[in-house]
């Protein structure tokens, strides 16, 4: 039998001889964690249930009296406990600039390339929160090289920035054309395509990298590059190679991708290729070395691929290392909902998903994939092509600010450059770009009030998460109806900062966690500003710490309203407990 108990705590009069002071108003929202078997709960009727949960919301309202012990003891005490809280520099400087309700509160990713690994710290300054490593480009010494400059950004010059890889995934592809940056195929021209491998470019040949790419094609079948960038009709078949007739002139870029098309349809094939080749696991034995957070998995055809990674990773005692699954294919799409509920996130890889549909459809995929990750309350990143004319001009097109900001009003965790950072002539640009983009249009959300119309489901199912649940979503409620500037939530793992991130609340999120690879993993979190600090059992005691380093840097004034959320083990009772009102909420069986 379960049992749910409120009990009520009264406020107690406060003495009537203190002089009026103007304090911190506090919300305090407190679940803790398991607990172990008690003779009787407080406020349980039943002496012999076991307590598995208990969840606090103290209230403590705003007063004008002086409080034996109050913000000025608080303060006074913070200042000699042990163990200081670490916001990163760009944070700590973006909230001294425009306080709490300025912040940021979509993440930004920018591609490792060519062209920026020189300029990594000012990406860094810039607010590059996550640094992405393609594996599809570059050998392996420039990969560990970009790898350990993202980790020297945070050892040396006190970044918090995450290092996620991208797989390289089995796909056809065109090969290098002898050293050649592109080559152009025109009307009419006649091609071979084959898997034969020569020493030699030959002229209009190209290799693809797989034998049996030819099987099911017909005569009449359109090949296409790159989702357009050049069309083929298939006009011979000569064993496993294909010959072609230009049809829509283009230019063919290294490594270009290839897919078929009949009467307009994409033709479905299953090659047997594995989502995982024997190069990505020796990738991966690479990336887990060179200390990597996050692992985009490229080409993910159901939640089998996502599972057979974790489960490698858990076999190691390396489940802080979260996988992301890159949509990017048809067979994604098809088990959709199966792969995000496996995966620790997405990556919404509109490039080359649109290689293998319709380009009119992206917009709406995008927007029900963002969706449905923010449902599931797994963190989404919006990818390719958003400021892709920066690659060669300082200036974006404003339909590029236009998709940007698309993005960002559906509420994407974060959204990336790729070439744009990788090879573009102006990174630190195109990433200014990005930023001011996802300002604006965050500034106009919270003006026409629109995280109201975000609808809420119930996510889970058992009845301790569904507590932590409703406990999240009722904080975000009342963050938002009192206008509080800021939620501080302490958790162990990430779980709580990620259930108040995925309701969208109007303030920021100050997530305060021990663990260093829980700090990394929020980074890709909607609203939240990860910062690290050594963790008590009491919350009075963390709350000190974290006033402690925000006053100490200006960031908590004296009238600011904090929200907090902790997921921690409380011990010990509240200190002021003469001013708050207690509901508690306990699972007993």
């Amino acid at each position: 039998k379960q049992q749910l108990n409120y009990s009520q705590k009264k406020q107690s009069p406060l003495p009537s001889h203190h002089p009026p002071a103007h304090h911190l108003r506090l919300l305090l929202l407190c679940p803790s964690a398991a607990s172990p078997r008690v003779a009787s709960a407080p406020a349980n009727p039943n002496p012999n249930g076991r307590l598995r949960r208990d969840h606090q919301l103290l209230l403590l309202l705003p007063s004008r009296r002086r409080l034996p012990g109050g913000p000025h003891r608080i303060r006074a005490s913070a200042a000699g406990t042990t163990g200081q809280a670490a916001m990163d520099v760009v944070s700590e400087a973006e909230l001294r600039e425009k306080g709490f309700m300025g912040m940021r509160k979509t993440k930004l990713v920018c591609t490792v390339g060519p062209a920026c690994v020189e300029a990594l710290p000012a990406l860094a300054r810039g607010g590059m929160g996550v640094a992405r490593v393609n594996l599809c480009h570059g050998g392996r010494e420039w990969h560990r090289a970009a790898m350990r400059a993202v980790r020297r950004l945070n050892e040396e010059e006190g970044f918090c920035v995450s290092l996620m890889v991208d797989t390289e995934g089995s796909q056809l592809l065109v090969a290098d054309h002898g050293g050649a940056t592109s080559v152009k195929a025109e009307d009419d021209s006649e091609w071979l395509f084959t898997s034969k491998k020569t020493d030699e470019a030959h002229p209009f040949t190209m290799h693809v990298n797989f034998e049996k790419f030819s099987d099911g094609i017909l005569v009449g079948d359109e090949l296409v590059i790159d989702g357009g960038m050049a069309t083929f009709e298939v006009t011979e078949k000569i064993g496993n190679d294909l010959r072609c007739k230009c049809t829509d002139p283009g230019l063919l870029l290294p490594r270009a991708k290839l897919s078929f098309w009949r009467n307009g349809k994409l033709v479905e094939r299953n090659f047997g290729l594995p989502t995982l080749s024997a190069k990505d696991w020796a990738d991966i034995e690479f990336v887990i070395a060179e200390g990597v957070d996050c692992i985009a998995l490229s080409f993910v055809k159901d939640d089998n691929d996502i599972n057979q990674l974790k489960a490698y990773l858990s076999r190691r005692s390396l489940e802080h290392i979260k996988i992301f699954a890159k949509i990017e294919s048809l067979e994604s799409l098809k088990n959709l909902k199966d792969i995000i509920k496996a995966s620790d996130g997405v990556m919404v890889a509109r490039g080359d998903l649109g290689v293998q549909i319709p380009l009119e459809q992206i917009p709406a995929i995008q927007e029900s994939i963002v969706t449905l990750c923010r449902h599931l309350n797994k963190p989404v990143i919006v990818a390719s092509q958003l400021l892709e004319s920066m690659v060669e001009y300082p200036t974006p097109t404003r339909a590029e600010v236009a998709d940007v900001s698309e993005a960002v009003r559906q509420y994407a965790d974060a959204v990336m450059l790729s070439a744009e950072s990788a090879i573009g002539a102006y990174p630190q640009k195109a990433l200014s770009v990005l930023r001011a983009a996802s300002e604006r249009m965050e500034s106009w959300s919270r003006e026409e009030n629109m995280q109201k119309l975000l609808p809420q489901h119930q996510l889970a199912i058992a009845l301790p998460d569904r507590i932590s649940e409703q406990i999240c979503n009722c904080a975000v409620d009342m963050a938002n109806n009192l206008a509080v500037d800021a939620i501080f939530v302490y958790t162990k793992h990430g779980h709580m900062a990620s259930l108040l991130s995925r309701n969208r609340p109007n303030p920021p999120i100050f997530a305060f966690t021990d663990d260093a690879n829980s700090r990394k993993s929020m980074n890709l979190y909607w609203g939240v500003i990860p910062l690290h600090l050594p963790l008590s059992d009491s919350m009075e005691d963390n709350f000190k710490k974290t006033i402690s380093l925000m006053t100490s840097k200006g960031s908590v004034k004296p009238g600011d309203t904090i929200l907090l959320v902790s997921d921690s083990d409380l011990n010990r009772p509240c200190a002021a407990t003469s001013v708050f009102q207690c509901i508690q909420v306990r699972l007993v069986d």
